[in-house]
C-alpha cells in the first residue's frame, strides 16, 4: 500500500492551527478520527505518546513522522499536517519541523508501518518536494504533489 493510497484531503491539514509538538499530535489524529479512519482517539493519543516518550519522532530537515501501534486502526493510518513556520519538535537537528506524517497501525501489520516509514524517507531526500510540501497553499494541493498530478 503506497502513502497516495492513504491520503486525501480529509486527512490533511494546511496549515496546522497548533503551535507546539503535543497539540500538533492531537491535531492530526483528530483528523483521522473525523474521517473515519480511527475508532477510539484516546487509545490512538496513548499509542503515539507512549512511542514519543521512547524518543522524538522529529527527525531532520524539517520532518516529523509521529507514530504508534494500536487496535483503534484496522488498517495502516495517515493524517498529514503543513505548519510553514516550523514548530519546535524536539528534531534531530534541532531544527523546526514543517511537514508531519502521523503514521497509525494495527499492532499485528507492521509490514506497511514500515514502508510507510520508508516510502516518506524517500520522498524526504528531495529538498525540493519538500519545499514545494511545505509551501502548499491547501489540502488539494498536497494531495496533488503527492500523486504527482
Amino acid at each position: 500500500m503506497s502513502l497516495i493510497e492513504l491520503i486525501d484531503e480529509s486527512v490533511v491539514r494546511v496549515p496546522l492551527a497548533s503551535k507546539d509538538k503535543d497539540g500538533i499530535i492531537r491535531e492530526l489524529i483528530n483528523l483521522l478520527f473525523e474521517a473515519g479512519k480511527v475508532s477510539d482517539k484516546a487509545k490512538v493519543e496513548k499509542a503515539v505518546f507512549t512511542r514519543e516518550s521512547l524518543g522524538s519522532t522529529g527527525l531532520t530537515d524539517g520532518i516529523a513522522v509521529p507514530h504508534g501501534k494500536t487496535d483503534a486502526v484496522s488498517d495502516l493510518a495517515m493524517a498529514i499536517g503543513i505548519a510553514p513556520e516550523g514548530v519546535a519538535f524536539d528534531s534531530m537537528d534541532g531544527a523546526p519541523s514543517k511537514l508531519f506524517f502521523l503514521i497509525v497501525a494495527p499492532p499485528d501489520k507492521s509490514g506497511p508501518h514500515i514502508e510507510a516509514l520508508s516510502e516518506i524517507a524517500r520522498l524526504s531526500r528531495s529538498k525540493a518536494f519538500c519545499r514545494a510540501l511545505a509551501n502548499a497553499s491547501d489540502a488539494a494541493e498536497v494531495v496533488s504533489l503527492l500523486k504527482g498530478d
